[in-house]
């Protein structure tokens, strides 16, 4: 069985180390950020760094890289607050990943990429019209990580708007594969989903409960 202890993982060589890091930790949901600068300036990026801190309020955390170049993203949110997430499908998975490019800032991934900025109920950043599942957000909150200068944005979910299918369950919980959602693997693959099991809430000696797929 391989083993990395944290001083092998050190002296790795850096994009052998960059893909084995970011695989380890299984699939992670796979999104498109899109902001907007105060000139009006689009900006579209993928990210796979998205976690669940709580329902209510309901808040979303985002890790971004350090800011020691320009990280168009980050500044576009610090300046106006507002951004989005976008789920990505099968359908767009190549122009998603395109964003990922160093376009200069002059230069919308909207456009370059092929995909639509998409506005919404007056909210000042855009969404990805070819996206099946949006969530518009504001900054509230900004936590720097000290150990690796990276920066853990905390966002207000102030809208989601989900397709019209069968995605949404009397529960409130989601049909993610229906929605055609994919997720993300390291840096370069995407999964399509395929759900195996649903479970009731779990209570010591009890048997667990099956719910529908």
């Amino acid at each position: 069985m391989p083993h990395f202890t944290a001083a092998d993982l050190a002296q790795l060589e850096k994009v052998y180390r960059l893909n084995l890091v970011n695989a380890i930790t299984g699939f992670k949901p796979a999104n498109l950020l899109g902001t907007q600068d105060p000139a009006g300036r689009t900006n579209l990026a993928i990210i796979s760094s998205v976690v669940h801190l709580g329902s209510n309020p309901a808040l979303l955390g985002l890790v971004m890289r350090p800011p020691s170049v320009e990280r168009h993203s980050y500044e576009n949110i610090r300046s106006t607050g507002h951004y989005t997430l976008n789920h990505i499908h099968a359908g767009i998975v190549k122009a998603a990943h395109l964003t990922s490019a160093n376009f200069p800032r002059e230069e919308s991934e909207f456009g370059a990429c092929g995909l639509t900025p998409e506005y919404r109920d007056d909210f000042q950043a855009p969404y990805v019209q070819e996206s099946y599942l949006k969530i518009g957000l504001t900054l509230a909150q900004e936590l720097p990580i000290e150990l690796n200068g990276t920066i853990l944005l905390i966002g207000r979910v102030e809208h989601v708007y989900l397709p019209e299918e069968n995605v949404l369950r009397p529960d409130g919980s989601l049909h993610l594969t229906a929605a055609g959602t994919m997720a993300l693997s390291g840096l370069d693959t995407y999964y399509e989903t395929t759900p195996v099991a649903r479970y009731g809430y779990a209570r010591p000696h009890q048997p667990l409960p099956e719910l529908p797929l």
